[in-house]
């Protein structure tokens, strides 16, 4: 039996559960998990919607499924495959080291094409895990340029999803529209605070008793896209910048993983500057 998973998110109306699942029936599919949400506030519709059977024709069934739901309606029909990254570093490890080593055991729900950094201190390490490291010094040359250089890279591979795995430059919107809705990023901080450099630096001199980590989608607003997944831990006193430090990059890694994980799921929707996300 094939597996397939429907993505719908349309304005919100009377019947369209059963619009939707009359339809799947008539194309032999069984549903084995379904999930809805409905934004009241913006009147808009998401569901998710796993199922079996033997479909011959997606195009067909996604045709009919148009043709049941409102204007405007999005549908995306999903057959079961591995997604496929390119992960953007700079020097820190810890990130990227998670992902590699999910990568290296085929826990990670996606295949690593390559590693994009601007310093070379990473490299053995991507390669000894038998993935390309690609070089891409920033200095002296024009943003234009560099990111030109990284864009070939990434378009050889022809990848779902960029990760920014500790990337320590700001991208212009230029790279950011090439790339819309692809381009995941890990902040070292709880949005919407502290955001820019040196949050745990701010943090500790705002005093905070909580820090966090947040990953969420790039956009053209500095550290403002979507928010996919956040979490924290609890600090005290006794926590300087060096110990909040330490104790973030742990959150980090689970907070990259954890939003990846719903992403390579086709769990998340993005609404706007926010998503829907399916657990």
């Amino acid at each position: 039996m094939n597996e397939l998973t429907v993505l719908i998110s349309c304005p919100d109306q009377v019947g369209l559960v059963t619009n939707i699942t009359r339809v799947l029936a008539a194309h032999q599919l069984n549903i084995i998990a379904m999930r809805e949400f409905v934004d009241e506030a913006n009147q808009a519709f998401f569901t998710r919607i796993a199922c079996t059977g033997a479909l011959n024709d997606t195009e067909k069934l996604k045709e009919k499924l148009l043709e049941n739901l409102p204007n405007s309606a999005e549908v995306n029909l999903i057959s079961r495959q591995e997604k496929q990254i390119a992960v953007l570093v700079t020097k820190e490890y810890h990130c990227l080291a998670e992902i590699l080593i999910k990568n290296q055991f085929k826990t990670l729900g996606a295949n690593v094409q390559c590693v994009i950094g601007n310093y070379g201190e990473l490299r053995d390490f991507s390669e000894k895990l038998g993935i390309p490291y690609f070089h891409v010094d920033h200095n002296g040359k024009e943003k234009t340029v560099f990111e030109s250089e990284i864009k070939q890279i990434i378009n050889r591979f022809d990848v779902d999803y960029v990760v920014l795995a500790k990337f320590m430059r700001i991208l212009s919107a230029d790279f950011v529209k090439d790339y819309e809705g692809k381009i995941v990023n890990i902040h070292h901080s709880f949005l919407p605070a502290f955001i820019g450099a040196n949050p745990y630096k701010q943090a500790f001199e705002r005093g905070v008793k909580i820090i966090g980590a947040t990953a969420h989608f790039v956009t053209n607003n500095l550290d403002e896209g979507p928010i996919i997944t956040q979490h924290t831990t609890h600090v005290d006193h006794n926590y300087g910048v060096k110990e909040m430090i330490i104790a973030g990059k742990e959150i980090e890694k689970k907070v990259l993983l954890d939003a990846l994980e719903l992403i390579f799921e086709d769990r998340v929707f993005v609404s706007g500057n926010k998503t829907v996300v399916f657990r």
